[in-house]
């Protein structure tokens, strides 16, 4: 039984339980049970998903059938990003842990300030092919936005509509970690000092919030939670359009490959 993997961000669990939930050549599915994992959880048996929560220790106890899909799910924790360095530590030890069990491994990642674009080469050494979230291009994206928007291209593009103002762009996870991740950016160290991060945003030039429309609705309060942020930070909300096209490609792409070997 072939064994994909994914070492992934927390910002992409939406986009992770759409790729489960659509694809019934997952036989197996299994969620390696860490503090990161509970939000993912909670969406899988919302959509009804069946999952096994796994320690470590076990991941190397697999039924080993014939052509159908194990996949296994590991989430890490969205405060990586405030280190760039330690992120690639911590996403590289874990792709080496993983390809023990692995026959391909799919990093939920973009650039994430320049530290993974070399995951091809660096990983080469590895039993397994390891592969990171890149556009039809062959260029890594940039980000977690640029996933959803179809590449850099598009997010650019994006960017010069607002003729230079200022727009912060939400997706669904972010709506619902934004305090978290604006310390992760180093705007404030302190996720309630509203004070501090409005004048960040001000010094910045944010006027607008783009509401991000993946499709996707996983989370619940989304449309609810921008408009909080945008009321705190006095943003005006742009509605936008965007896709798990993306993750899905790059997720099928690694599939074919695993089959195909």
């Amino acid at each position: 039984m072939p064994v994909m993997t994914f070492i992934a961000c927390r910002m992409f669990e939406d986009e992770i339980v759409h790729i489960i939930e659509n694809d019934s050549s997952v036989k197996s599915l299994l969620v390696v049970d860490n503090t990161d994992s509970d939000g993912l959880v909670s969406k899988l048996k919302d959509s009804g998903c069946d999952f096994t929560l796994i320690t470590e220790n076990r991941l190397s106890d697999f039924s080993q059938e014939k052509e159908n899909l194990v996949l296994v799910v590991e989430m890490l924790e969205l405060a990586l990003h405030a280190n760039p360095d330690n992120l690639k530590k911590v996403v590289y030890d874990r792709a080496r842990e993983m390809a023990k069990y692995s026959d391909g491994i799919l990093l939920f990642y973009g650039l994430c300030g320049n530290v993974l674009g070399k995951v091809d080469t660096e990983l080469a050494d590895l039993s397994c092919p390891v592969r990171i979230l890149k556009e039809n291009n062959g260029d890594v994206i940039d980000d977690c936005i640029g996933a959803v928007l179809g590449g850099r291209a598009a997010y650019l593009e994006k960017l010069k509509s607002f003729n230079g103002t200022g727009t912060f762009f939400m997706t669904p996870m972010w709506a619902s970690h934004w305090r978290e991740m604006v310390v992760s950016a180093g705007m404030t160290p302190d996720p309630d000092n509203i004070k501090l991060s409005k004048f960040v945003f001000d010094y910045a030039g944010y006027k607008n919030v783009a509401k991000m429309d993946t499709g996707l609705y996983y989370e619940k309060q989304f449309e609810a939670m921008v408009e909080e942020f945008a009321g705190i930070f006095g943003f005006q909300i742009i509605e936008m359009k965007a896709s798990p096209e993306l993750l899905v490609r790059c997720y099928e792409q690694l599939k074919d490959e695993i089959f195909v070997v």
